[in-house]
């Protein structure tokens, strides 16, 4: 038996829709209301062809697309939803709006209603504070499409009754969603989660000038498995809706500088560059998909002494297996002799300061990042000064295999590993703050919005440790808020614990 056997959806439009889609299909007899004239038919009619189609492809049989569309109602006012077990709300993002959609449902549905808003932003507190009984409301945040996209926040505000939560993940699951229990905070699990992605981004591009926008979507997606880069994902978004949000998280965070806003975003907002619905944003957008940037050429090097150090034994083995392999002399001792290239490969710290470290000259050392692997992409860098000719011989010695080579500015943490580091000490101030558990964490985010692990596990396949050094590095050289790191963090790494080991 399904959790609500009546359930009403406000705002049918695509998100709505799909909420309408999945109901149907879990066996709810579903009233639809939209405020646009004839809305709600439209919606049915659209389903209908929907389920036409999966029918048509093998997925629904005939019989249980006839029991979908005989389950679905429209409604002509609010009135109609009066006999509801639940009312799930899918209107514009207005906070106004919506507590006076609310409003205006407690006069008609029965006093054992549940009210839920899908609202992606908003306070459900504060959408519920407009109720005469706000404990029967919860935020219920569904991703679109919402028949693919299998994760729904799950919401508790602060007056919301014991109970209703899991009444509505259970219906969750009866959708074959993945219900993800959070408390009421800004941007909830997934938007929450999702800040440090495009934020550090920005800050390798316009807070520091370290590399270029294809260089940094490239080495997410080839070092560390993500489907977009941060600049592709704000060109799939739309700047018109990802620079409102990271202003509005930042402010209702109270300035968190890990939120902090690029002033990039806002500059090409105001220009129009709001991405691919536009035909431009970061990349170009035409007929045939998004413009490829060319790769960084390689420049002609002769063979010359390569010298390694690196953090980890088993990263000089991998760099030095790549120099044989290219036919380069490695040559071994305390100090690097004086016509030699110096291959360092360093973790959260930049060139400059490996260079220091070691006691060598930073005019022939180049530093590689070997955190995430060498295979699908190198990603190498100089400190200020260094000799144009040793940089062009590293370029072309990690590109004789016919690997891309990625060359930036000298900046701690590179761009994957700071990147990464920053991801993982959100996701641990989160668990910290006990806003989801780590498994919600990261179920959300692998589910909502597609990363190849959820930021907990990917801290932990690289290690606690490793994340609060990269971090620290980041921090003492900055001086920069944004990097110190989460208690969560700090404690796991120093226990040899995983940050995916909840607290009693």
């Amino acid at each position: 038996m399904v959790e609500f056997a009546r359930v009403g959806v406000v705002g049918v439009g695509a998100m709505g829709g799909g909420i309408v889609q999945m109901a149907a299909q879990a066996g709810s007899q579903v009233v639809l209301f939209d405020a646009r004239p004839g809305g709600a038919q439209m919606a049915i009619d659209r389903l209908g062809a929907t389920w036409d189609g999966l029918a048509g492809k093998g997925r629904m049989t005939a019989e249980a697309v006839a029991a979908a569309k005989a389950r679905l109602t429209p409604a002509a006012s609010f009135a109609d939803l009066a006999s509801c077990d639940l009312v799930i709300e899918a209107i514009v993002e207005d906070l106004e709006i919506k507590r006076k959609t609310f409003v205006e449902l407690e006069t008609v549905v029965r006093h054992d209603c549940v009210l839920a808003t899908n609202t992606s932003s908003l306070s459900v507190t504060a959408i519920a504070a407009a109720c005469a009984r706000p404990e029967r409301v919860a935020g219920y945040h569904f991703f679109n499409p919402v028949p693919l996209m299998k994760v729904v926040e799950v919401v508790e505000g602060a007056r919301t009754a014991p109970g209703i939560a899991d009444r509505l993940a259970a219906l969750a699951r009866e959708y074959g969603h993945r219900p993800v229990a959070c408390i009421d905070s800004p941007g909830f699990v997934v938007n929450h989660a999702g800040r440090g992605f495009g934020t550090e981004a920005l800050q390798i591009v316009a807070g520091e000038g370290a590399a270029s926008y294809p260089d940094v979507d490239r080495a997410l997606r080839d070092q560390v498995g993500f489907r977009l880069g941060p600049f592709e994902l704000l060109d799939l978004t739309g700047l018109d809706v990802s620079q409102p949000v990271g202003e509005s998280m930042y402010r209702q965070f109270y300035g968190e500088p890990r939120f902090r806003p690029s002033w990039l975003l806002k500059q090409r907002l105001d220009a129009g560059l709001l991405g691919r619905k536009v035909g431009q944003g970061f990349y170009v957008h035409g007929s045939e998909g998004q413009d490829k940037p060319a790769e960084q050429p390689v420049p002609q090097a002769s063979p010359r002494p390569v010298w390694v150090a690196a953090v980890d034994p088993a990263w000089r083995d991998e760099i030095v297996a790549i120099v044989e392999a290219a036919g380069w002399p490695v040559v071994t001792g305390p100090q690097p002799p004086e016509d030699a290239l110096i291959v360092v490969a360093p973790l959260g710290h930049d060139a400059t300061a490996a260079a220091a470290g070691l006691a060598v000259p930073a005019t022939r050392l180049v530093a590689v990042d070997a955190l995430f692997g060498l295979g699908k992409r190198r990603v190498i860098m100089a400190a200020p000064g260094a000799d144009p000719a040793f940089v062009d011989a590293a370029h072309a010695l990690f590109a004789a295999d016919g690997t891309p080579v990625t060359r930036m500015r000298d900046s701690a943490g590179f761009i994957a590993q700071r990147v990464v580091a920053t991801i993982v000490n959100i996701a641990s101030d989160m668990a910290q703050q006990r806003i989801a558990s780590p498994a919600d964490i990261d179920d959300a985010v692998r589910l909502g919005l597609g990363y190849p692990q959820g930021p907990l596990a990917l801290g932990d396949a690289i290690g606690a440790e490793r994340i609060a050094a990269i971090l620290g590095a980041l921090h003492s050289l900055s001086g920069d808020p944004r990097y110190r790191a989460s208690p969560w963090l700090r404690r796991r790494a120093s226990l040899g614990l995983k940050l995916t080991t909840a607290e009693a």
